[in-house]
């Protein structure tokens, strides 16, 4: 995984590029809406909140611990949210993808579909890694739900793992998806979408 790329995923619905500063403008507007941090770690209530998600965005990427993608729509042209690769590591050909929010008009539509599809695609037929993690809130049953619509395999749940914004101890639920079981996940559940096209 080399951080200094500018990697660039897209098909012909979304395109995912690195976040920059200049879309932070752009973001505002997604970030602010309460029900996008229900069930997440950190939550962005007001302007302070978003800089300080944009600085550890910005410093995860500089230690290589996370990178951070902004969602194009394709067919508007509009910032619809953000994703991320995280916990990356490459010596067990490991990382995680998350760290997912999207506007609500998105939400449900299919668009994150095909962000999963990219960098799965790009994470296992490019990076050639071994595991993709996905992990959430065991009582976020939305995510869950749409982890286990893309094969992802249910593993367990780490209870007492996380501390809220809120005060509570969230119950992680983590799931996988494995390199050889992605060319029949490709094959069957992303058959209607194209191949990964990387710049």
């Amino acid at each position: 995984m080399d951080f200094n790329k500018h990697i660039v995923l897209e098909d012909e619905r979304v395109q995912l590029r690195p976040y920059q500063p200049a879309d932070l403008q752009a973001l505002k507007s997604i970030a602010l809406d309460e029900d996008t941090w229900r069930y997440t770690v950190t939550r962005i209530s007001n302007e302070q909140e978003l800089a300080q998600w944009e600085e550890a965005a910005q410093q995860d990427r500089e230690a290589e611990r996370r990178y951070t993608f902004v969602i194009i729509d394709k067919a508007t042209g509009k910032l619809a949210g953000s994703t991320s690769y995280g916990n990356i590591s490459v010596a067990d050909k490991r990382l995680e993808i998350g760290w997912t929010w999207l506007a609500k008009d998105y939400r449900g539509s299919g668009l994150n579909r095909h962000c999963k599809f990219l960098l799965l695609s790009f994470a296992f037929e490019v990076l050639q890694y071994e595991r993709v993690e996905l992990k959430t809130d065991v009582l976020n049953l939305r995510s869950r739900r749409a982890m286990q619509k893309i094969g992802a395999t249910e593993e367990g749940v780490l209870r007492s793992h996380t501390l809220m914004y809120d005060g509570r101890r969230r119950d992680t639920i983590y799931y996988s998806i494995l390199r050889p079981e992605w060319e029949h996940i490709r094959r069957t559940i992303f058959k209607d979408l194209h191949s990964l096209t990387p710049s």
